[in-house]
């Protein structure tokens, strides 16, 4: 592994392609070296997660809207979109859409945190999609995905993107880019161009990630993959992007980033070096954010020794840095501490998530953000008992490169009304691979069964499985069945009709809009 460095340069010293952060990472993802075993087994879990995350969310509203936005943009060839049948392909930028905002909506995918953040799932949409559109076998996905994800590791290890209120997504477009090249097995040339493309658009604010959110949270990351897609296109029938995009005088460094004197160092796999960084990755047990698996695992655990929680005085939990100004008191958000928050809001509040699974001892993607669950008044007032404070210890170790000594846990104490004082802690979640019970293909197959229970039909599922296990190996008419046919009742609706709905010879006076209703 070789950390580049990464600085602004002024035009006039036009800076070598050699010498650029795209043409580096359009290298390794060009580069033909093998998929090692264990890699590729990786990626056979991950899309498995993933299909299993993207069922379940299937009746949620944003979910279906994009999908009926997919559902206008049909194809001869095209995609596959989650919960229909494969009969009814889509173009390939489209599925990316549609089945990134199922992945991503219930916050259940996997993670990545280092300087960064990152779902690395989130590029399986626009990979899968574009394998399925060009018929490529599985060997070919499962390049495409090694590298997305190696790229996509790196990117969130090397440039903090967060510190500038800059969303994550910025590095998930230039790595799916990166993947569909690979998978492709295009130039070198034509990645460089498609990476660079796909950053110049995918920069956003975290206002996304911040107050109110909402479910363009799930939608960010589809819309990078879907940016990918075309950013691909358009590179590949010779189409050039701004140069250089990180590096450039006007580029992100210096004006989105830390300014034209700063520099980052990203690592990146020398010529013929495998592609493993998917193995750094985690899955996640719970749905919600990353920052509250370990204080699910840990509430859990505490409950046993409180027996009566309305003794409870207050709960103090001493964490990192990162997680008590995004998901903790420290961010001064008073929507984390609302019951009427939105459910993606609700998911990024330590506050709620370690209330309600102190309180139930159990945790389910729907029950528990359901209105009526978070409004109950005992919740509330354990809920608003519960505060974060930043300790220089779980700092550090967040910002640890030692995988082994990396955490995301935290401290908690708990003062109860007598005086007396319980206190546990949990250095990362059980699900993790140094936790208690890590997560191994046999887990995986049990999370899908369970998020697919009553939306899909076993035999269905087991159709799915037994392709997503022999993913290296697979023909181009097994990629094409990496989808997943779903019950109608677990589809949901989306009523409201768009610009897209509207072909030629519709009925333009029944328009209606959500907002109008």
């Amino acid at each position: 592994m070789k950390q580049h460095r990464v600085r602004t340069y002024r035009s006039a010293d036009r800076l070598p392609r050699e010498q650029q952060l795209a043409w580096k990472i359009a290298e390794v993802a060009a580069d033909p070296v093998a998929v090692e075993p264990l890699v590729a087994e990786m990626i056979g879990n991950r899309v498995i997660d993933s299909a299993g995350v993207a069922v379940a969310a299937l009746g949620q509203r944003a979910v279906a809207a994009a999908r009926a936005q997919a559902m206008c943009h049909t194809a001869a060839r095209g995609a596959m979109v989650f919960g229909l049948s494969a009969q009814r392909p889509v173009s390939p930028e489209w599925a990316a859409w549609a089945n990134g905002v199922a992945i991503a909506e219930l916050d259940f995918h996997d993670t990545f945190f280092a300087a960064d953040y990152a779902h690395p799932a989130d590029n399986i949409p626009p990979v899968l999609a574009v394998a399925q559109h060009c018929g490529l076998d599985g060997a070919a996905l499962v390049r495409g995905l090694a590298a997305a994800y190696q790229i996509h590791v790196a990117l969130t290890k090397g440039i903090c993107l967060h510190s500038h209120r800059i969303d994550h997504v910025a590095h998930l477009a230039p790595a799916a880019a990166a993947g569909i090249g690979a998978a492709l097995n295009l130039p070198v040339e034509v990645i460089y161009q498609a990476v660079q493309q796909a950053l110049h658009v995918s920069t956003a604010t975290r206002q996304a990630r911040k107050g109110e959110i909402s479910s363009w949270r799930a939608y960010a990351p589809a819309l990078a993959g879907k940016q990918a897609v075309e950013a691909v296109d358009r590179a590949m029938r010779g189409e050039r992007a701004p140069s250089p995009a990180w590096e450039g005088e006007d580029g992100l460094i210096a004006w989105m980033l830390e300014g034209p004197d700063a520099a980052y160092h990203v690592p990146l796999p020398e010529p013929g070096e495998p592609k493993r960084a998917i193995l750094e990755t985690y899955a996640k047990e719970h749905s919600a954010g990353y920052q509250g698996q370990a204080m699910i695992d840990l509430a859990f655990r505490l409950r046993r020794r409180i027996p009566d929680l309305t003794q409870i005085e207050r709960i103090t939990i001493e964490t990192s840095q990162h997680t008590h100004v995004i998901a903790g008191s420290g961010a001064n958000d008073p929507q984390k501490y609302d019951p009427d928050a939105s459910r993606e809001t609700l998911a990024h509040s330590v506050m709620y998530i370690f209330a309600v699974a102190l309180e139930d001892g159990a945790w389910h993607h729907e029950r528990s953000y359901a209105p009526e669950r978070a409004c109950r008044p005992t919740t509330v007032e354990l809920w608003r008992k519960i505060e974060t404070l930043e300790d220089a210890h779980w700092t550090r170790r967040y910002l640890s490169t030692d995988p082994t000594d990396k955490a995301f846990g935290g401290l908690v104490v708990v003062k109860l009304q007598d005086g007396s004082f319980l206190s546990d802690e949990l250095a990362m979640s059980n699900a993790h691979p140094l936790g208690a019970s890590p997560f191994h293909r046999k887990r995986y197959i049990e999370k899908f069964r369970a998020l697919c229970d009553g939306h899909v039909r076993a035999g269905e599922q087991e159709r799915f499985l037994d392709l997503a296990q022999q993913l290296p190996t697979l023909t181009r008419q097994g990629v094409s069945g990496l989808t997943l046919t779903a019950e109608p009742c677990a589809l949901g609706t989306h009523s409201p009709r768009g610009i897209f709905d509207y072909a030629d010879g519709a009925d333009d006076a029944v328009i209606v809009h959500a907002f109008a209703r």
